[in-house]
């Protein structure tokens, strides 16, 4: 992997100073991040492991720390130009970052991205998570949005944090690239983007229409409304939508999990709002 000199961060970025300490404050700051949605929101920031991660994640959006292991930094020079603050450190508290042995030597305290919700792309493609509580399935619905051409994300209270580490992991960065905008209230928010021309599609078992029925294209762009993995769609939701749709499965199972689902629905309508 190449990292190319000449952006903003190589004119701002320290040189390098080293942290021999677990206890160092600039990695309680980091773990603290790691562990605590709520400071991550407090801070505006979040946390990031690896080198691959990290990398992709510098071309979306500010690098306030990186950290690294001499190991690393030796596979990859150019880690010492990447942040705006660079600190090289020990392997013992590489491993307090991981929280665990295995890691890449790797991590990064990025800036969050807060855009508002008029910034969401109207007409176009848009992906409403209402109490997704597995980062695992929010992170692979990021990741899944990315890659069929949708570019917002609404989530309601109750989502798990698409800028947690685990939900980072399993999205490979998409949540920095997307718009990613919590609402305080989902059906209130899905009236608004219907005012706006938008068709809001509800994923549901009941009173819907088979996928395969719908078409892909919709003028005005599309929103796809996706529930919890236990729970579904809340009523408010539903009727907030313009319909209901559902994803023909036989009967050996009863449902898909949020991140199949929801991955099946954003691949068939990966058309809409061109």
């Amino acid at each position: 992997m190449s990292l190319r000199r000449g952006g903003p961060c190589f004119e701002r970025c320290e040189v390098a100073q080293r942290i021999t300490s677990r206890e160092n404050d600039k990695i309680k700051y980091a773990c603290k991040l790691a562990r605590s949605a709520a400071f991550r929101g407090s801070e505006n920031a979040f946390f990031a492991e690896g080198l691959k991660l990290c990398t992709d994640l510098a071309a979306a959006c500010p690098l306030k720390v990186i950290y690294y292991t001499a190991a690393a930094l030796e596979k990859t020079p150019a880690l010492e130009h990447l942040g705006r603050e660079s600190y090289l450190v020990e392997e013992h508290v590489a491993e307090k970052l991981a929280e665990g042995a295995s890691h890449q030597g790797v991590f990064g305290v990025f800036q969050r991205p807060a855009p508002p919700f008029e910034d969401l792309p109207v007409p176009g493609r848009l992906l409403a998570l209402e109490r997704v509580q597995d980062p695992g399935n929010v992170g692979a619905l990021l990741r899944s949005a990315a890659a069929f051409g949708f570019e917002g994300i609404l989530l309601s209270p109750g989502c798990a944090d698409p800028f947690g580490p685990k939900a980072l992991r399993a999205s490979m960065g998409p949540a920095a690239r997307l718009k990613v905008v919590p609402t305080p209230h989902l059906p209130d928010a899905l009236a608004a983007l219907r005012q706006k021309g938008v068709t809001a599609l509800a994923a549901a078992l009941y009173n819907s229409r088979p996928l395969d029925e719908v078409p892909a294209a919709l003028p005005g762009g599309v929103c796809l409304v996706i529930g919890s993995e236990g729970q579904g769609l809340t009523d408010a939701a539903i009727a907030a939508c313009d319909a209901a749709v559902r994803i023909p499965i036989t009967d050996k199972v009863e449902s898909l999990n949020a991140g199949v689902a929801g991955s099946v629905l954003l691949w068939h309508f990966r058309g809409a709002g061109r």
